[in-house]
């Protein structure tokens, strides 16, 4: 009887699984980019004004789109509906809350990179791509009900961290050994950002997108560890990004929200907040001090879509770093003073915001954005009238779609990011200031050895220009990218031309559904490295090629 209970209970689960309507997916996954781009003509709507983890990904095609758009034939994940509830009646209690039961599957999604020379690699989460083979395995599953929302999206990587030539690093002593000698990082401070991880191959597990949560409207609260995007930036985000492991949170606020006045119906546009509380664990290729491994990172974000306007956001992002044993000293509730810190960075706390402006006009296919920040100290009325730009960093991007054919159709992206110190340092250099650093929080802007921000790191700029052609089956893509790691470490060797490095990437690669569930990736990019201090050294220069290959099933 038990049996037969159990068949009629999975032939009825059976008869109600149907697709949804809507595609819930991961930070900057191929599916994310994918809807993105179609949102340049307003084929689909953007779920987010400013803050994105994989729970708030949440993208609707409109209805012409549904049918016509160019991967339509393509299964990009579907949200399965397990319990169809009868409509919602006079239930107040329920009043707010979905009470569909719904399940996504994620994957399985196997990613594999091998860098010949040197390592390459950002926005790929606990995933640290060293010399040599990388891989990582993903996959994961996703339930929605009654306002709940419960998802388990592991991570599991392994790198082969093969040796390379490093650069000495300008800080050493007892506290570091031979970890900052032999693995730090190459620049001016302590910073937990190792060249290299160790000395041997190494596996990682993550718990990447996993999270519980529960939602009323747009009223949500949540914990788990899923990464947070900030900000409208393709590439390198000035705040937060996927680009470091993940890390415990919790967090509450509203989702993107309409403000209506009621009975006028006037709209005034939306709204979107979040506030954060995280901790932050250091590699161990850092110190050998054990009483500062862990810090709390608290975070604030609130954007609005201007209603005169429709398509423009502005918004505001601020974090801080603070160690984690001052927790009962009020550090938990340290982004409640509303200014940045004016104590010329000699404060316990470490501080950094961003203005962000999104404009996204989809009648003209076209997105421009700018994230333009400060790090910690900001000194009084006066100097910031003199020169705004103290402490500064920003990226601006310019973002367009090309109708090239009725199948075929293009996509631009311009972006520029600086993170240089600003030039009032220029006269005192010997301050050895960097913007993810902080001589207080000495691991700097990191999680577990990997910068929570910009993947290109602290004190350089980068200069991307990619173009992807999209058609039936997948898509190509070819990019070129010359950047400056770290120019605040170049400037402080010796104020000379010949102390600048750079590096010049050039990509290419394509996604294909070879059939509509199974997708392929493949990249090939050459990294050309102009190093002075390695010649010094008397180090050869790096040629990197960095070969990657992905393959993903879409349940």
């Amino acid at each position: 009887m038990k049996h037969h209970a159990v068949q009629k209970l999975a032939a009825a689960l059976a008869v109600c699984v149907f697709g949804s309507v809507y595609a819930q997916e991961a930070l900057k996954s191929t599916e994310e980019e994918y809807y993105d781009f179609l949102s340049l003509n307003g084929d689909a709507s953007r779920p987010a004004l400013n803050y994105r983890t994989l729970s708030d990904s949440v993208w609707r095609l409109t209805d012409d789109a549904e049918d016509t758009h160019v991967w339509r034939a393509n299964n990009l994940g579907t949200t399965y509906t397990l319990w169809a509830a009868p409509e919602q009646g006079g239930n107040w209690f329920l009043r707010g809350i979905d009470e569909h039961i719904t399940m996504k599957i994620y994957g399985p999604e196997w990613f594999n990179s091998f860098n010949t020379a040197a390592p390459y690699g950002q926005n790929d989460g606990a995933l640290w791509q060293g010399r040599g083979y990388n891989t990582s395995l993903t996959a994961g599953i996703r339930f929605e009900g009654y306002g709940f929302e419960a998802t388990i999206k592991p991570q599991l990587s392994y790198s082969q961290n093969m040796g390379f030539d490093i650069v000495k690093p300008a800080y050493s002593g007892a506290d570091y050994a031979d970890k900052a000698e032999n693995y730090g990082y190459y620049g001016l401070h302590s910073i937990d950002a190792p060249q290299r991880f160790g000395n041997k191959p190494f596996f990682t597990f993550d718990w990447g997108d996993t999270e519980i949560r529960w939602s009323l409207y747009t009223f949500t609260i949540g914990f788990g560890t899923q990464p947070i995007w900030l900000g409208p930036a393709q590439i390198n985000p000035i705040i937060h990004s996927n680009n470091a492991a993940s890390y415990p949170k919790l967090d509450i606020g509203l989702r993107r929200q309409p403000i209506v006045i009621p009975k006028l119906n006037w709209y005034l546009g939306d709204i979107e907040l979040r506030v954060w509380w995280g901790y932050l664990s250091e590699s161990d290729y850092f110190d050998n001090t054990s009483d500062n491994d862990h810090n709390l990172i608290t975070g604030f974000t609130i954007a609005y879509g201007v209603p005169f306007l429709p398509g423009l956001t502005i918004g505001l992002n601020r974090i801080m770093l603070s160690k984690w044993n001052d927790m009962n000293t009020g550090a938990i509730f340290s982004l409640l003073w509303p200014a940045m810190d004016t104590g010329a960075g000699s404060d316990q706390n470490d501080q950094r915001a961003s203005i962000v402006i999104d404009y996204h006009i989809p009648k003209a296919g076209l997105n421009i954005y700018l994230e333009w920040g400060r790090n910690d100290f900001s000194p009084g009325l006066d100097y910031v009238i003199r020169y705004p730009f103290h402490t500064q960093g920003y990226t601006f991007g310019i973002k367009k779609s090309l109708d090239i054919t009725d199948v075929l159709k293009g996509e631009i992206l311009l972006e520029i990011t600086n993170l240089e110190s600003s030039r009032d340092y220029e006269n005192m250099i010997s301050w050895d200031t960097t913007f993810y650093a902080h001589h207080i929080i000495t691991q700097g802007h990191t999680n577990r050895g990997q910068w929570l921000g910009a993947g290109i790191g602290t004190g350089g700029n980068s200069q991307y220009l990619g173009f992807k052609l999209y058609y039936p089956k997948g898509n190509a893509q070819i990019f070129i990218q010359r950047m400056n790691p770290d120019m605040d470490y170049s400037w402080f060797i010796d104020i000379v031309e010949t102390n600048i490095r750079a590096n010049f990437n050039i990509g290419i690669g394509a996604n294909h559904y070879f059939i509509p569930a199974l997708r392929t990736s493949a990249q090939i990019v050459y990294s050309s490295e102009f190093n002075p201090t390695y010649n010094r050294q008397n180090l050869p220069r790096r040629h990197n090629f960095a070969l990657a290959l992905q393959v993903k099933y879409c349940f």
